[in-house]
């Protein structure tokens, strides 16, 4: 990357060269900090620069947004394991197995993700069948309900993968409850049963995490079919980090392209292999992206893909925005409904959206 491209990419380059920003201009170093902060990374980039020895000569102020970044971090991890232990209490008469999800998954294993992260709530995965005793037992402790609307609670319990988000009452901490890991109305179906199967209990009795390559998957899955793409730099990151992390793993890069086509997973496998590598520079083996590329979509959608994407993953300069940001982000917006929903849902929900929308506007301006 030559230097005077590196603002309009300065993100990019912190993430895969940390080293690099030793030499920011105080510019460029505006640019970072707002971008990091606004995408979730900054205490991964305040723990690498900590470890690439930077921090002797990094400016005053950005010791003092590193520190503070990783300040939070910590606070969240604490967090992460006390919210565990007081779910783990809240259905242990259940005596029912529990997988944990994304952040506290990576947490609690001490994989390369937690690092520096920021977790919003605990996600966990039951069996389906467990549901109404799980939501019971941790409103009985202290778990309350936060989407009161019927349309809310039927679009949930009769279409998604997971529970209505619960909180707890004093604590303001949020749990879901998933009974697998994509919408049931989405068009790729993953069997949950297949994911128990493989799944590495923890020390704690009933505490489970996905198996190595099932959770590459998921994290393929949430950003490019599930979730909207829209600044999922962070996401892209932990996809690299479990990548490198268990790539070492004996059997690891043979696994994961029969397991995502096991899983009716590989072309989110293949979207995450492709801008993994091409935006973070992930060390992949030729033949696992080759036979990964039975995944790929039609040329013209790849295409378009390789034009929306690396802008949509990436936040650009926040004082010039430009339009075709925004329509990028738009288009793998609608992208994201199609893909979760079929035609007559999609057109419903929306519609019962825009109509909330208008209401509650009027409902203001009176």
């Amino acid at each position: 990357m030559k230097r005077t491209d590196i603002s309009d990419n300065v993100l990019l380059a912190a993430l895969t060269r940390p080293e690099s920003i030793a030499d920011l201009s105080v510019d460029e170093w505006d640019l970072l900090l707002r971008q990091a902060r606004r995408t979730k990374v900054l205490g991964r980039l305040a723990l690498a620069a900590r470890e690439c020895g930077l921090n002797g000569q990094l400016p005053e102020r950005v010791r003092e947004h590193f520190a503070a970044a990783s300040a939070v971090a910590a606070s969240h991890e604490r967090s992460i394991f006390w919210e565990i232990n007081r779910i783990e209490r809240a259905l242990a008469d259940l005596e029912i197995p529990i997988v944990l999800l994304k952040g506290a998954a990576y947490t609690v294993a001490h994989l390369p993700p937690a690092r520096g992260r920021l977790v919003s709530d605990i996600d966990i995965m039951v069996p389906q069948e467990a549901l109404g005793l799980v939501e019971a037992a941790l409103q009985r402790h202290g778990w309350e309900q936060v989407m009161l609307e019927p349309y809310d609670q039927r679009y949930f319990r009769s279409w998604m993968h997971e529970l209505p988000p619960l909180r707890h009452r004093e604590r303001r901490t949020f749990v879901d409850v998933h009974h697998t890991i994509l919408p049931k109305t989405s068009r790729l179906r993953p069997d949950p049963q297949r994911l128990w199967e493989s799944a590495k209990p923890l020390d704690q009795p009933l505490l489970y995490i996905l198996a190595p390559t099932d959770m590459v998957l998921h994290s393929a899955a949430h950003l490019f079919h599930d979730g909207e793409i829209n600044l999922g730099i962070r996401d892209l990151a932990d996809i690299n980090d479990l990548l490198v992390h268990f790539g070492e793993e004996q059997g690891f890069w043979a696994g994961l392209v029969p397991r995502a086509l096991e899983l009716d997973l590989v072309r989110p496998l293949f979207y995450a292999l492709r801008y993994a590598t091409r935006l973070l520079g992930t060390p992949l083996p030729a033949d696992v992206m080759a036979a990964a590329t039975v995944g790929a979509p039609p040329r013209p959608i790849l295409g378009l893909m390789d034009r929306l994407v690396p802008g949509t993953l990436v936040p650009g300069h926040p004082d010039r925005p430009g339009r075709s940001t925004g329509r990028a982000t738009l288009l793998l917006y609608i992208r994201s409904h199609w893909l979760k929903m079929p035609p007559w849902l999609l057109i419903t929900h929306l519609a019962t959206k825009a109509l909330r929308r208008a209401l509650s506007r009027r409902g203001s301006d009176t």
